[in-house]
Formats: C-alpha cells, structure tokens, sequence
C-alpha cells in the first residue's frame, strides 16, 4: 500500500505542481547518483516528465528512435503495449456522437478535420480500434461517502469486467490524503481488495489525488491511452492545489482521459456544495476529452459505469503534426470536427480541448524536478 502524500514539489512560474508519492510508515530513501553507461542514447534537455528522461539503447523496447518513424503502430513485447509514433506527434483520443447520444463507430480518416487554434491540420495517423489502456479508479473516502461505498465498489468492478480484457488498472482510496491500495493489475480479485480498503473519515483531496495519479500514469503505464476514473460525492477541500493547476498539469503530460461520477444528490450544503463540485468536475472531464455523469441516485452508477467503459472501447485515436513550431510554446487549442460521407450536419466530438508541446516543458512546466518514489509495504 503507498502512500501518495501531500508534501508538493515547489511551484514554478505558473504555480502548479507535481504531487509526490511516498509510502506508509516509510521514510523516502534517495537513490545515489550515478553516471549511465556511455553505449545509451538519452536527450541531452531534461523534462519534467521522468518517462522522458529515461536512457534507452538502440534497437531495444522502448528505443525511442524506432518510435519517432510515425508509424502509428501497435507493438507488443513483454507484456508492454508500444504505440510506435512521431515524438513530436499531437495524439487525439475522440468520441463522436449522434444527435441522439450514440456512439458512431464507422467514420474514416476523411470524416474528420482536425484544427489547431484555428487553423487546419494535416492528420498524420488514423486508428480506431479497441486499445488497451491504463487506468486509475480514484474512489472518495471521506467520511460522507461510507454509505456508498458498497454500490460504488461493485460499479466500479463492473466497468473492469466491460473493459478491454487486457486492460490494467489501479485502485486509489483518498480522503485527507490519497492511498494506492492496489497497483496496477488486471487481476479482478486484487482490485476488489483495494476497492475494499474503507477507512471513510477526513477531506476530500481530489485535485491532489488526480495530479498523483496522473504522475503515476505517466511512469507507470503498460498500456497507449491512459484514463483517470473519479468518483466521489463533494466539492475538494483539503487539496494543496487548485483545479487550474491541476488541468494544467495534466495538459502539461498530455493525458490522460479523465471521467467523473459525481454522487452529488446528498448534497446538505444548500446546493452551493455541489455546484462547486459540479463545475469542478465537469472542467476536469471537459479539458481532457472526457465526460462527468451526475447520477440521481447509486442505482444509476453501476449503467454509467458501463457507459464509459464503451466510450472508452469506442474512440478514435487520431495524430497531427502540428503547424506551429513546438519551441514557440503556450497553449494550443485543440478542435476535432467529424461528418458522415452524406451528412448535412457536423456530429458531436469530444476530445481534449488543448494542450502544451513537449518543447515548452523545460521553461513552462508545472511541477519542476520529479520527487524520488519509495516503494514499500505497510
């Protein structure tokens, strides 16, 4: 079990943060420095993403030299999926919907357009087909929440048992401070014990919870596409971050998904409480191409967690090369627009709304030097 603690990395100029993990009842042991063999190849600039750092020899998993030739193929060895592409390749993971809400699954390179702050891009790579991906369950597990945890576990299970059946997932519990009880696995019995860890006392640290996650994702995903699955029942009070910089850092990793599930019809607050929360979580779906359901009651959770697990197994991953020299950094505005060969009218598409190149990472990022990870039991 470890612990994703709340002691935050120092803030750069825009003043948003990576949250470290540490472990419980563990103290953070630093490894000592030493110099990397000479017969590897590694970029010369650091990013403050740690997966981008990492040396790799030529010709071997990994090798990111195979993975710039943008062939938008997928390799699998050792168990790790390879989406083999451009680096500097803009990827686009998209819904499209009818006018009625349903999902349109028959749509080619040609049906779609992609613009990038206004103007059109060249699409560089085309895929639709059911990919794996890596997921964190980030389940609320603050004292409100103890009464639903029970229909909440079994939902969230359920969207596991609709997924890809080799996609993998971990569990995180968060409260005051956020727990990973269960690493990534597709083993249902182990998701199931770290879904039942209900310690249900203390605040609600969701922007925290999500920005650890998302760091988690990014050094430790098997998987192409990643997802980020929060439910939980109120507005974030206990977090050393604001939502603006948590958007930001998950812009500034370029992933991943994030879905919400908000239980927000208990709501004692007068209603300000869940329309915070509500805005809140909308923002974090909306920035990341993903969606936020608000359920009457927890009869409803278990059909929208089916739901999103067909979203998810549905998308279109779509790359460009964008126009604009990534050394010019700042944010770029994403649009995807689709139409039916035939169609008068555009359909609905939802994807990411931006982005910040990789480029502008070293002088603009939110999070500066990753801090050491401590792995370790309780």
């Amino acid at each position: 079990m470890r612990l994703l603690s709340n002691q935050l990395a120092g803030l750069l100029l825009l003043g948003a943060c990576l949250l470290p993990v540490a472990v419980r009842a563990q103290s953070v042991v630093y490894p000592a420095e030493t110099q990397p063999p000479l017969d590897v190849e590694r970029d010369p600039v650091r990013s403050p993403d740690a997966a981008d750092n990492v040396a790799v020899k030529p010709g071997l998993p990994g090798d990111l030299t195979a993975a710039a030739k943008g062939t938008g193929e997928l390799d699998k060895a050792d168990g790790r999926y390879t989406l083999r592409r451009d680096v500097q390749e803009v990827v686009l993971n998209t819904t499209v919907l009818d006018d009625q809400g349903h999902l349109v699954n028959d749509l080619t390179r040609d049906d779609f357009h992609v613009f990038e702050d206004g103007v059109p891009q060249a699409i560089a790579s085309f895929q639709h087909s059911d990919t794996p991906v890596s997921m964190g369950i980030l389940v609320d597990n603050s004292g409100s929440m103890r009464s639903k945890r029970g229909a909440v576990s079994t939902a969230a299970l359920d969207l596991v048992r609709a997924s890809n059946p080799e996609d993998e997932a971990f569990v995180v519990n968060f409260s005051d401070e956020a727990f990973i009880d269960q690493d990534f696995t597709n083993n249902l019995n182990k998701l199931r014990d770290g879904l039942s860890r209900i310690d249900a006392r203390g605040g609600t640290a969701l922007y925290d919870a999500t920005v650890a996650s998302a760091d988690e994702l990014s050094k430790g995903a098997k998987r192409p596409k990643q997802v980020i699955l929060i439910i939980t029942d109120g507005e974030d009070n206990a977090s050393g971050l604001t939502l603006e910089q948590t958007i930001r850092r998950v812009q500034d990793l370029q992933g991943p998904i994030i879905y919400c599930i908000g239980l927000l019809f208990g709501d004692e607050g007068g209603g300000h409480e869940a329309r915070q929360a509500k805005r809140a979580l909308q923002l974090l779906a909306q920035e990341t191409g993903g969606i936020a359901y608000f359920p009457r009651s927890l009869n409803d959770v278990d059909a929208i967690a089916d739901e999103v697990a067909r979203d998810i197994r549905s998308q279109y991953t779509i790359g460009y090369h964008s126009t604009k020299p990534a050394a010019l950094g700042g944010y770029r505005a994403v649009r995807v627009v689709a139409h039916a060969a035939g169609a008068k009218r555009n359909l609905n598409v939802r994807t990411r709304s931006g982005y910040y190149p990789k480029a502008s990472s070293t002088s603009e990022a939110s999070a500066g030097e990753p801090v050491p990870v401590s792995k370790g039991s309780n």
